[in-house]
């Protein structure tokens, strides 16, 4: 497809779509964490995609080989790329995902800050820092309930520390010369960093497997095919193809999925002070990435 200057209503379609693809994959996670290991889990999911975009890159006629002055943001990606999965599959695994989402795509918010201080023509506006408010207000008032027994000060912390690093992620590939490879060497790189990483860490953190039957096996699968490699590629195509101001105006969706699939799918216990503090930090989100509108003078 041609890139477009606007977004038409396929593109609102695949992205509403890809956010409830994204907010199911929590539950996956979930799921899975009953068979496997959460940081074994992870590792498995990048080894995993690791194979699976081989195979992609290979059918499609796509080599590997990336610039040498690339390496060092490739490597730092991968090495954040890690600490986040890491954080984030052990935050599902001590937490709700009602909780952990609320807190894990609060992402846009802390790159907006970061973006503020080194990225040109990204400086905070006034209704930029408004969604900065709301959703920085719905982190602190997710943090502060302790309502329900399901609540973890780790867990929650951790999702944090995941969110961070997914911004860090997003800052290594801006400011390094990872800008200019391709999306699919860019996942390669963050999927081949981490898998290493996360398959040696594993077995300091416990027995790597658990009580394993055919549903968490299936979970393992679905996020190594559906979300660490095609998933994530079809989020680029996307980004290739729309403005990516309008492709983040979508973010704000998937906490909003995530939080009802928890509450529908899991039979998680969601307080009203997470109800709220979803409402916020979604409606963060959409000001802190919606495009402003266009003045047009008679």
């Amino acid at each position: 497809m041609e890139r477009k200057d606007h977004m038409d209503l396929f593109g609102a379609l695949a992205l509403i779509a890809f956010a409830l693809h994204l907010a199911f994959n929590q539950v996956v996670i979930k799921v899975a964490s009953g068979g496997f290991a959460p940081v074994f889990q992870a590792g498995l999911r990048s080894a995993g995609a690791v194979i699976v975009l081989l195979i992609w890159m290979r059918l499609r006629g796509v080599s590997f080989q990336v610039p040498r002055n690339a390496w060092v943001g490739g490597i730092l990606a991968g090495l954040f790329f890690s600490l986040e999965f890491m954080c984030l599959f052990i935050a599902l695994d001590i937490t709700t995902v009602s909780r952990a989402s609320v807190i894990f795509y609060t992402m846009p918010v802390w790159l907006s800050l970061i973006a503020h201080q080194f990225f040109p023509g990204e400086r905070l506006t006034r209704r930029k820092v408004v969604g900065l408010v709301l959703a920085v207000t719905g982190v602190a008032i997710a943090l502060a309930d302790r309502s329900s027994g399901q609540a973890s000060w780790t867990g929650d912390l951790l999702a944090l520390t995941s969110a961070l690093c997914w911004a860090g992620i997003v800052v290594c590939v801006r400011l390094t010369p990872l800008s200019d490879v391709p999306p699919a060497q860019q996942l390669m790189f963050q999927v081949l960093v981490s898998a290493p990483i996360l398959l040696v860490l594993a077995p300091f953190m416990g027995p790597l497997f658990r009580e394993v039957e055919p549903i968490h096996i299936a979970a393992l699968l679905f996020q190594i095919v559906a979300i660490a490699s095609l998933g994530f590629l079809v989020w680029f195509w996307l980004m290739s193809i729309y403005p990516s101001s309008s492709v983040a105006s979508f973010s704000f969706l998937s906490p909003v999925f995530s939080v009802i699939f928890g509450w529908v799918l899991l039979s998680e216990d969601v307080a009203p002070s997470v109800w709220g503090a979803l409402v916020l930090v979604a409606s963060g989100i959409y000001l802190i990435n919606r495009k402003p509108p266009v003045r047009v003078i008679a």
